[in-house]
Order: structure tokens, then C-alpha cells, then sequence
């Protein structure tokens, strides 16, 4: 098994030195970079797993501007690579800005070598889960399969409402946010559905290459085209007698709607290469998270489709409508994720609770199980504390450009004081700062405590 590569960017080769021979002895395979410039030259050329990055350089030596440019950039391009920024002038602006940016962790020059291994091993073992979930990218909503009783008033109508129709032989509509569970729904109508003992096919129709849809959709015979070197058989025939899902239905290219138009109006379809007309037995489920009337009224969806597809209409509702089921749904996927990880009993705190409870779930149930997985895999004892949940807080657009980056330093310090009952170690770890450098802020900043 190779070494995982760490590339170390810095302007000063002495801090590469005592850094890599650090990392050698543990098992990891150091490589230098001493500018933002030369780190993207190498990461275009070669694979990174962690890049530990200096914010400071030539331009000055306080502001952190090029390691923010540095991350800006990593951000928008495709690699996905997990970033501990460092720099001896740590401030609680600078740390903000550049976890907006991406950036995995903050420490702060002189580090302990044994904080700096861990949060290397802590990050590859996060960037390997995301890989996982990755492999996923096709099912959009994560998996609450079995094991869970939904007690939210909207979602136990709903259920009602989906067993009461699951039996007639009509096309659904699911519409609602990403990650509100909508492929689990369609599972559950095709359990309940007459057709149950049959195949249940999903196709993301989001990830269907135009020039490929027909291929996909009717299947095609040996030689039909020109990469046809074997045939294929198609998801509509595939899902013959069971139920065909088409999630991500508002992504199906204008010119490929006409053609799915055709067959769900006939019921019939013919295989690409091939004269014989087969019928379809198939019960369709769709899916979207997007403004069909808006595409429709803006002529990217049909709206025959439409009124073909929406036999019958629900609506998920989100996560945050779901006040009920939050922390039931959390306690969930805690005890999941600690059986796969081999973990003790983990519970949530009073405060993780409430800020589980009042955050907005722009991410819905998908957003709620990422969240759970990694703090069980980063748990340092047996409870998790708001302060293992890492959250997007809502702002306003114009929170940050209204006041100097002094004025927000005092903002956030003073917030974490006061969400803490004045605890230093409390407020520092929610800084992510030292204790000791939070005790330099207030020095600096007299009145916060007065």
C-alpha cells in the first residue's frame, strides 16, 4: 500500500524539514511546495491526499490573503482534497473566512506533532468516507430503510395518503427538496403496489448523457450503432411487470421528452436495432426537486409530460418540517453508524440537541446522516456536544460586509463568552483557538468582558 502523500505549503524550507521528518517516521511520504503557485502546478500533476497550508507569503505576513486566494481557487476546481491551513497569526477572522472556503482544520505555528498527526489521520479517514459517499452520487436521498417510525404529523399524512393510492395502477409524483427521502418513498409505494413481487428500476435521469438516452431507456441490439459491440437490454424492459423510478425527472433533456412522452402515452417501445414492438407493463414513479411550472412556463419541460407524469402529486416535506422526528432521526443514525464503526454508546447532549433542533437542514435527511456519520467517527468520548456539530449558521448577505474584521473578532468572541457562561476552554474550542490565544484577544479587547 503506498504512503499517503502530504504536500506542505510553505515559503520556509526549515519548517518543510522539521514537518517532514515527522511525517516520514509515521508512515506518510512529505512533499514541498514553498508557494500557492507551486502547490497547484503539483497538484494538477500529481495525487494529494492532505495539504497542510501556510497562509502567509510574500505579499505580507499577517493578513492570510494568498492562503485565502489559494483555497478560493481549490474550491472551484475538481480536486477534492482535505485542507489544514496554518499560520503563526491566527485570528478569529482569518479561521472563519478560510473554513468558509473549505478548509478542514486551523492550527496554529508552534504546533505539538502529536495534534498535527491527528488531525492528518482524522482528515484521509474523512476524505475516505467522502469517497464512499461519492459512489453514491446517483441516490440522491440516503437510506432510513427499516428501523424507523416517522412522528411527524406532515410525513405520517403523507405515509397515509401513499398507502391509501399504492395499490392503483397510476402514475406519482414526488416532488420536494434534495435529501428529503423521495427514492425511499418510491421503494415503500412499490412494496405496497400490486406489483410488488416485480423489479423496482431506478434510472437518474440527471446522469443519462443525451446522445445515450434512448440506449439507456429502450435498450439496443449488437451493431445498431457504432459502439453497439454487444447488446443491451433497457431500463424500460428491464422494469417489465415492477416499477420504473425516474428520479431527477425535470433534468431529462427537451429533445429526449417528446420520445418518453411517446411511450408512456402508447405503452409500447422498440428496442434501438431491433423491428419488434414490445409493451410496457411497467408502474412510473418520478421524482424532482426543481419548479416543474417554472420549467414549463419557461419551456424547458413539456407540459403534456407534466399532466402524463403527475397522475397523482406529493409533496416531501423537508427536514426542518419534521420538528419532531430531528432527534429521533439523529438518535438513528448514531446507533447505525456506531455499529459500523465498532463504537461504544454514544448519546447527545441537552445543547447538541437544541442546535440539531433549531438549524435549518438546507441538506434535509441526506445533510442530518453525513453530519452523525462524521461526528461518530471523530467522537472523543461518549456524548457529542454542539461543539462536535459542525453547522452552516444562516446569515444575512450583508452580516459581514457591514462591519471591519475587528469588529467581527469581537462579535464572535464575545458570542462564544456568552454560549459558554464565560468557560475559556469552552469558548477557545469554539474559536478554534488556544486557550492561550484567546486569552491574548481579550487583553487586546478590554470591554468584552466588562
Amino acid at each position: 500500500m503506498s504512503k499517503p502523500h502530504i504536500l506542505i505549503v510553505d515559503d520556509r524550507h526549515d519548517i518543510f524539514l522539521s514537518t517532514s521528518f515527522v511525517l516520514e517516521d509515521n508512515g506518510y511520504f512529505p512533499i514541498e511546495a514553498n508557494s500557492p503557485e507551486q502547490a497547484k502546478d503539483i497538484i494538477k500533476q500529481q495525487s494529494i491526499d492532505v495539504i497542510l497550508l501556510d497562509m502567509n507569503y510574500s505579499l505580507d505576513i499577517t493578513s492570510g490573503e494568498e492562503g485565502i486566494a489559494f483555497l478560493a481557487w481549490l474550491s472551484d476546481s475538481e480536486f477534492n482534497i482535505p485542507v489544514v491551513a496554518m499560520t503563526a497569526w491566527a485570528n478569529v477572522s482569518l479561521a472563519v473566512k478560510a473554513m468558509q472556503l473549505g478548509a478542514a482544520e486551523f492550527i496554529e505555528k508552534p504546533w505539538k506533532n502529536q495534534r498535527l498527526l491527528q488531525i492528518i489521520k482524522q482528515q484521509l479517514a474523512l476524505s475516505n468516507l467522502q469517497v464512499q459517499n461519492q459512489k453514491l452520487q446517483q441516490r440522491l436521498e440516503p437510506e432510513v430503510k427499516h428501523g424507523y417510525e416517522w412522528r411527524s404529523p406532515c410525513m405520517l399524512e403523507l405515509l397515509e395518503h401513499i398507502e391509501n393510492v399504492a395499490k392503483a395502477d397510476v402514475n406519482i409524483l414526488l416532488t420536494g427538496e434534495n435529501g428529503t427521502g423521495k427514492s425511499l418513498l418510491a421503494e415503500k409505494i412499490h412494496s405496497l403496489s400490486s406489483n410488488h413481487s416485480g423489479p423496482l428500476i431506478s434510472v437518474n435521469m440527471g446522469a443519462v448523457a443525451e446522445n445515450l438516452f434512448e440506449s439507456e431507456m429502450f435498450g439496443h441490439k449488437k451493431g445498431a450503432f457504432t459502439d453497439a459491440k454487444s447488446s443491451r437490454i433497457g431500463r424500460l424492459e428491464l422494469a417489465n411487470g415492477g416499477t420504473l423510478f425516474l428520479d431527477e425527472i425535470a433534468n431529462t433533456p427537451l429533445s429526449q421528452q417528446v420520445k418518453l412522452l411517446r411511450v408512456l402515452e402508447s405503452g409500447e417501445f422498440e428496442v434501438l436495432g431491433s423491428s419488434q414492438t414490445l409493451k410496457m407493463n411497467t408502474r412510473v414513479i418520478c421524482a424532482t426537486n426543481g419548479n416543474l411550472a417554472k420549467l414549463i412556463a419557461e419551456e424547458k419541460f413539456r407540459e403534456d409530460l407534466f399532466y402524463r407524469l403527475n397522475t397523482l402529486e406529493f409533496r416531501v416535506p423537508s427536514l426542518r418540517e419534521r420538528q419532531l422526528d430531528i432527534i429521533p432521526l439523529a438518535e438513528f443514525f448514531i446507533n447505525k453508524f456506531i455499529k459500523k464503526y465498532q463504537k461504544p454508546p454514544i448519546t447527545l447532549s441537552a445543547l447538541a440537541q437544541d442546535k440539531l433542533s433549531t438549524y435549518h437542514w438546507p441538506g434535509n435527511i441526506r445533510e442530518l446522516s453525513h453530519l452523525m456519520e462524521r461526528a461518530v467517527l471523530l467522537a472523543k468520548s461518549t456524548e457529542l456536544t454542539e461543539y462536535d456539530l459542525p453547522l452552516q449558521t444562516l446569515a444575512s448577505n450583508d452580516d459581514v460586509p457591514m462591519m471591519t474584521l475587528e469588529q467581527a473578532e469581537r462579535k464572535l468572541i464575545k458570542q462564544a463568552l456568552e454560549r459558554t457562561s464565560s468557560n475559556m476552554s469552552q469558548a477557545a474550542k469554539l474559536l478554534g483557538l488556544t486557550k492561550s490565544s484567546l486569552y491574548r484577544r481579550l487583553e487586546k479587547y478590554e470591554d468584552i468582558q466588562k
